[in-house]
């Protein structure tokens, strides 16, 4: 995950992402650096626009949060209602003692 924070701040930072400037950013952030996956990271994000996937990444987050907000009234919902057909039941039952 560091070698992708690494290219995210040189990309921040107006820098080109490449090699050198990537396990300079992870050296200097004191992390252990391994060239290939530096390189596989580079190699991967060739031509990647990284400002769309930023905002493509941040778009599902984004429209997750409303939707985990909708669901909570839906399970208190649910709730009430098991907690009324109790009622229901416990006042049946009293009442076929009465007759």
């Amino acid at each position: 995950m560091e070698y992708v924070y690494g290219a995210m701040v040189l990309h921040a930072a107006g820098k080109k992402v490449d090699e050198t400037g990537l396990m300079n950013v992870l050296k200097a952030a004191g992390a252990q650096v391994d060239e290939a996956r530096a390189k596989a990271l580079v190699a991967a994000l060739e031509g990647v626009n990284i400002d769309e996937a930023i905002k493509s990444a941040a778009v599902p987050a984004a429209v997750a949060a409303p939707a985990a907000a909708q669901a909570a009234p839906k399970a208190e919902e649910k709730k009430e209602v098991k907690e009324e057909k109790k009622e229901e039941e416990a006042l049946s039952g009293l009442s076929a003692l009465f007759g």
